[in-house]
């Protein structure tokens, strides 16, 4: 008998599943067969997700009738046309959320259901927290959103408490803490010790790596999917590289450019989940995106081409 792979099995239990009229918790499988798009699991479910996400920090702080819509509105296209699925946004960012409802609202429903929302909550008190939790819904123009998380571990224990209430009731599947310095790590893995966490969003680029020496290890030990914040260092690293060329060497590992050479060496490392660069560029955006397809270092490769990175630097 012919082997079947993972991904199989899990489609065709949660056929059975929802034949037999029972709950199953996981919303899609993503197949790698059919797409070179590196894919990582989400240890809680099986299910898979594409490595390399879009975020809205900045990027879709527009309103709905501003003309940097038009710009949107192509990224969005070849993110979801490319295979992308996970889009962070938090009420933290102005009017992202809302842009990223219009967004969605405008794609077919084939491409609505692959759409990962993740968002957060981030006030201070059950009532607001609750209010803010209901707008991003509304926002979002969704019923269900995949990822919740507690922005930056504001009023933490208050939001667990309304986000549990919020997944026994399948209006969210996934709870995650954030935040976007490297000194909150400790109290992130102290909070995931003793609830139940499946999402950590944290900081991680080649000059930013406090994460490789505790989270992303105590994450992948207890099976907790990680997001990456600022892989670009909101474009500093661009900057250091400004008029130099990228090196034969990382040509080998199919990079085509510092973009994506950046983005390789974070997902190379096997803790992460998914990557979250923002842009509101569609070149930008097809960089990125490359990044996800062709071979990433491992072992000592990995600890040369951080080597060679970092020297460029």
């Amino acid at each position: 008998m012919k082997p079947i792979s993972r991904a199989h099995f899990l489609k065709q239990t949660a056929a059975f599943l929802f034949s037999a009229g029972l709950s199953f918790p996981v919303k899609k499988i993503f197949s790698k067969e059919g797409s070179g798009m590196l894919y990582r699991t989400i240890q809680k479910t099986g299910e898979q997700i594409p490595a390399i996400g879009l975020g809205t920090w900045q990027t879709m702080d527009i309103s709905a009738d501003s003309s940097e819509i038009k710009n949107l509105r192509e990224v969005w296209k070849e993110f979801l046309d490319q295979g992308g699925a996970l889009v962070d946004s938090s009420p933290m960012y102005g009017r992202s959320e809302e842009i990223v409802g219009v967004l969605a609202s405008e794609s077919t429903e084939e491409f609505r259901k692959k759409i990962f929302y993740a968002t957060k909550v981030w006030t201070r008190g059950e009532s607001a927290g609750k209010s803010q939790i209901e707008a991003s819904f509304q926002k979002f123009k969704t019923e269900r959103i995949d990822l919740f998380q507690i922005h930056n571990l504001l009023d933490t224990q208050t939001h667990l408490k309304t986000l549990r209430s919020l997944k026994e009731k399948g209006k969210i599947r996934f709870i995650g803490l954030t935040h976007y310095v490297s000194s909150a790590f400790s109290e992130m893995e102290r909070i995931a010790k003793s609830e139940s966490i499946e999402f950590l969003q944290v900081p991680y680029s080649i000059v930013t790596r406090e994460a490789e020496d505790r989270i992303l290890p105590f994450a992948e030990s207890k099976g907790i999917s990680v997001l990456i914040n600022r892989p670009f260092e909101e474009g500093e690293l661009f900057r250091r590289v400004r008029g130099k060329i990228l090196p034969d060497y990382f040509k080998e590992w199919d990079c085509d450019s510092f973009g994506q050479a950046f983005l390789k060496f974070i997902l190379s490392n096997t803790a992460v989940t998914c990557a979250i660069p923002a842009t509101s560029k569609l070149s930008h955006l097809k960089d990125n995106l490359k990044a996800g397809h062709g071979k990433l270092p491992a072992g000592k490769d990995r600890k040369e081409f951080k080597k060679r990175l970092l020297q460029i630097l």
